[in-house]
């Protein structure tokens, strides 16, 4: 529910709030919602500087989000509205927390989270029979739902991880504010805090419990994956972080990240799907290289929609990330090992990324997929593209010079020959447009050839982002296509036209926002059987709906 009327805040490069001219006029929308209002009502404003932006449902009628912009500060604030207790429904919700503390059966962590909530439920009823407790419906909605949150959600920052314009959420240590990435605010702060050790301690527990692992005061730092897919990165107490425990959690997209909303978010324009989806179609590898989270895994979980419903594809990630539609896909994710590191460099049972990549080798892939690449299971990687397979990762690097630098020295030390079997590199980058910051893929690079007398590798750019227009442009030839020309023995002209029926796909996606991967790969199967015919059909379509 987006608030008109807003004045538009400007930044400066390094992303500080310019202080507007004048007054920020803000119009607070009526905010109805119906009988939700019994459970969670809206509350004032409790700061005269603070003015509402925006308020949006998250779990309704429970949850919502409120967007506030502080004009003393000059900064937005999230604020987090969940159902408010009274003292005695605050005194029912601790007893009711006591006894399940001492009841709860030995399968609950075998139970699915439906059977989890029907069994909390079941226990607040009885719980009110056996004392003879009657409260009305609202209330008992009220503990329901925190109960629920508490012991099958994420405590307190439980509506964060519901809400899906929430990326990342960071938490620095005691009493000091949770951080949330917004998708359309960007990084801004929460009123939610954690006050003591104690209770920021017991949150992280739970949550490495959550990824099926332990943090102590032995072994102070987790990498994991919860069950619902979210990334997590902790630290225990204060042995390593001095102002307390910390988290960061990267929220698990539920829906595939697809083609569609690479061009609708602006990071590619439908030339380059198009071209990503001839790549795929011809079975060529593919890395992508960018800094810290600036959507490279987004980027290779979209384009690997292209790959064909039916061919295996084999995963690798040291925590899960990639989220595919595929049926016949093997996702792998490594494991920590238990003691000390043997003669080898690894623990009792720890199975690293040159293990998955070695075991992938053997389970016969028709492509095999990469979380990012950054040790020496990247040799094993690109001997694989040397014999055939066709393998797509990430990587962290700002440039083709820094990659190349990256793969031949320590700890990869990949022979720059070897880095022939790589035929695509997709550079992209955080970038500021106008007043935003959003992502964009900065280039797609052809890698084409060795120049043995230079040691050199001889690179095409096929798509350049132009920053002063915010658009990408076609550089005008491409060796993909040309291989594609000799391999169906067509004319240059006949290959433009199929480029060109490719892209007007795309634009039919994001003019329809065709977000579903069933229908993305229905339009797919229609295009091979009937490319002309297909096109047709979307062109007039396009015509009538008007080509956005």
């Amino acid at each position: 529910m987006a608030v008109k009327g807003a004045k538009k805040i400007s930044f400066d490069f390094f992303g500080n709030i310019i202080k507007p001219k004048g007054k920020i006029k803000v119009k607070v929308p009526k905010f109805q919602l119906g009988k939700s209002t019994d459970i969670t009502p809206i509350p004032p404003l409790d700061n005269p500087n603070y003015e509402t932006v925006e308020i949006y449902p998250i779990y309704p009628p429970y949850v919502y989000a409120r967007i506030i912009y502080n004009k003393e500060e000059y900064e937005y604030i999230y604020d987090l509205i969940e159902p408010p207790l009274t003292e005695e429904e605050e005194v029912t919700l601790r007893e009711i927390k006591d006894t399940l503390e001492r009841t709860l059966k030995y399968e609950w962590n075998i139970m699915s989270r439906r059977d989890k909530e029907q069994y909390i439920r079941d226990s607040l009823d009885s719980f009110l029979r056996s004392r003879d407790m009657k409260i009305d419906t609202i209330s008992k909605e009220k503990i329901a739902y925190y109960v629920i949150r508490d012991y099958i959600g994420y405590q307190k920052i439980d509506g964060l991880i519901r809400d899906e314009y929430v990326e990342d959420i960071s938490c620095d240590g005691v009493n000091v504010p949770i951080y949330v990435f917004h998708k359309k605010y960007q990084s801004i702060k929460t009123k939610l805090i954690y006050e003591d050790d104690e209770e920021l301690n017991s949150f992280v527990v739970y949550v490495s419990q959550k990824c099926g692992k332990q943090i102590s005061v032995a072994d102070p730092i987790l990498d994991g994956t919860t069950t619902e897919g979210h990334r997590v990165q902790a630290t225990y107490g204060r042995e390593v972080t001095s102002r307390g425990a910390t988290f960061t959690i990267r929220r698990f997209k539920e829906k595939p990240f697809t083609p569609t909303e690479l061009v609708m978010y602006g990071t590619a324009s439908p030339e380059i799907v198009a071209y990503l989806w001839l790549m795929v179609e011809q079975g060529e590898s593919a890395i992508v290289i960018g800094g810290p989270a600036c959507g490279k895994t987004s980027t290779l979980n979209a384009f690997s929609m292209f790959i064909p419903p039916a061919a295996k594809i084999v995963s690798m990630e040291d925590t899960r990330e990639i989220n595919l539609p595929h049926q016949n896909w093997i996702p792998g994710t490594t494991r920590s090992g238990t003691g000390e590191a043997s003669l080898t460099g690894k623990a009792a049972g720890e199975i690293d990324m040159y293990d998955l990549v070695r075991a992938a080798l053997r389970q016969r892939p028709n492509y095999i997929i990469v979380g990012e690449v950054r040790g020496k299971e990247t040799y094993t990687m690109f001997q694989a593209m040397a014999t055939g397979h066709t393998t797509y990762s990430t990587m962290h690097a700002d440039s083709i010079v820094s990659m190349i630098h990256r793969l031949e020295n320590p700890p990869i030390n990949c022979p720059r020959i070897l880095m022939t079997a790589l035929n695509n590199v997709i550079i992209q980058k955080i970038v500021r447009v106008r007043d935003t910051i959003a992502r964009r893929i900065e280039q797609v690079v052809e890698n084409v050839g060795f120049e043995p007398e230079t040691n050199e590798l001889i690179t095409n750019v096929v798509f350049e982002w132009d920053q002063s227009r915010d658009v990408h442009r076609f550089k005008g030839h491409s060796y993909l296509f040309d291989k594609i020309m000799s391999m169906k023995n067509l004319t240059h002209n006949e290959m433009m036209e199929e480029f060109e029926r490719r892209t007007d796909v795309v634009r039919y996606w994001v003019n329809k926002r065709v977000l579903d991967y069933r229908d993305i790969w229905r339009t797919i199967n229609d295009y091979y059987r009937d490319p002309i015919g297909t096109v047709d059909v979307i062109r007039e379509e396009l015509e009538r709906g008007g080509n956005k």
